[in-house]
């Protein structure tokens, strides 16, 4: 074996045990209703940081003008969102109007 195999092999490892070890201790410790039902809140609260970042400030400062291309396309698809309820739909329009925008210099 040569020491890039192993050394993948290793990483692949440490990878693969750092991942399972929360599952493992969430499964095996007592953990109070409360902090389970806040745990819920956490996966809504990352996404949301980090989709208004990349939204309101696209060049690391605020951006709330009309010509953030990043914004129009947010408000978009969440007006699609809100109406359709339909995932793909909401990715497939934003994504789009973003991709249009941009290739027309906004």
């Amino acid at each position: 074996m040569t020491t890039a195999f192993l050394t993948i092999l290793g990483m692949g490892l440490v990878t693969y045990l750092t991942r399972l070890a929360p599952m493992w201790l969430y499964t095996r410790l007592k953990i109070p209703l409360w902090m389970r039902q806040a745990m819920r809140y956490v996966p809504t609260a990352v996404l949301t940081a980090i989709i208004f970042t990349e939204v309101l400030l696209p060049n690391g400062t605020p951006d709330l003008s009309i010509h953030n291309a990043r914004l129009l396309s947010a408000l978009l698809a969440a007006f699609i969102a809100w109406r359709t309820g339909n995932v793909l739909a909401t990715i497939a329009v934003g994504m789009i109007t973003l991709w249009i925008l941009q290739a027309i210099g906004l």
